[in-house]
Formats: structure tokens, sequence, C-alpha cells
């Protein structure tokens, strides 16, 4: 047991620095000119795919853990969700700071006028919930309503998807990708749920 706490404390560290090298290297190509011809879409894209691909990772957690049969994965899953909302924040905060120069009215018209915006801002709003209540305490308190409050996941992720495909007019292969890998991660799931069902005897139509 020893080992195996040493082991998640050892990467831990590993796992933060790297979730921080993408705003690290957001941050230095803003300060060199490095972010082409616009720089605000390069930095609302680059922050948003992140967004996208943390919260996609952390859904990945669980189905990873069943195939690997390495259960200490979990141990992770609550830091990279942390991070997708990080990222999703830094998203909206370019998005409403810099782009919009802080006027709020038109980010509540873009919200009501503009579906791609819709469903990002809810996704964003949702993320909000699961952030506060990610700590163990919170876990405690909420006991069995804490697993039915975080399925939400779910629905934020296809929000995202669906955010990141309305957005893009030209080459959607990107959003395409995203959406392929989510659609793979939730079949991953059924499928553990019926192979679960079966071995406790129950039956799915």
């Amino acid at each position: 047991m020893k080992v195996f706490r040493d082991r998640i404390a050892a990467v831990k560290p590993l796992l933060f620095a790297a979730c921080v090298m993408p705003l690290a290297w957001l941050i230095w190509d803003a300060l060199h000119d490095g972010l082409g011809a616009d720089p605000v879409a390069a930095l609302e894209h680059r922050s948003g795919d992140w967004a996208l691909r943390l919260l996609l990772v952390t859904l990945a957690i669980t189905p990873l853990r069943r195939l690997a049969g390495r259960a200490e994965l979990v141990r992770f899953r609550r830091m990279l969700g942390m991070f997708a909302f990080f990222y999703a924040c830094v998203h909206l905060a370019i998005y409403v700071f810099v782009d919009l120069g802080a006027y709020w009215s038109v980010l509540f018209a873009d919200v009501v006028k503009r579906p791609y915006i819709t469903v990002g801002f809810a996704a964003w709003l949702l993320l909000i919930p699961l952030a506060v209540t990610s700590t163990r305490g919170m876990m405690r308190r909420l006991g069995r309503h804490w697993q039915r409050l975080h399925r939400l996941v779910y629905v934020i992720a296809l929000l995202a998807v669906l955010h990141f495909l309305w957005l893009v007019k030209a080459d959607q292969r990107e959003p395409l990708l995203y959406l392929a890998i989510f659609g793979a991660l939730m079949l991953l799931r059924v499928k553990s749920v019926r192979e679960l069902g079966v071995r406790w005897g129950t039956s799915y139509s």
C-alpha cells in the first residue's frame, strides 16, 4: 500500500506540470507574437481545445481503468477534471474580456442568438457544480447524490463537442474527430455496463 501511495505521489506532480504546459505555451506565444494573424482567435481556439481534450481524457479514465486493470488511474481523474474546468474558464475569459471587451450585454445576446455559444456557455455553467463538489468532503456530504450529479459530465462533453462542431464552418475534421472520440468513449461505457449486468444476471433489452 505504501508503494502504491508513493507511486501516485510521484506521478501527480508530473501530471500537474503536463496540464500546465499548454497554458505556459499559450502565454509564451502571446508574448512573442506566435499566435498568427488573428491572435484573439488563436487564444480562444487553443484554450478551448485544451478544455475539450482534458474533458475527454477525464471521461476516458474509467474505460482505461477497466481495460488495463489499473485502479490507480481513478486517482488522477479529479485533477484532470479540474484542469478541464480551468481551461474552460480561460476560454470563456478570453472571449468575454479580450474578444468582447467585457461587454456583458453582447455576451448574453450571443448566448441567445448563436447556438454554438448557447451550448458552449451551457457546458461551462454545468461544469461549475462539478468543480465545486469535486472535493472528498463534498463526496461524503452528498453521498449517492454525488455520483448522480457528476454524471452531468457526459452531457457537458457532448455540449462541448457540439460547441466546437457548430463553430467551425469550413474544415470540420478536427471537431468530428472529437465527436468520434466522445462516441467511442460512450460505447465503451455502455459495453462495460452491459457486461456488468450480465455478470450480475441482469438483462438489457
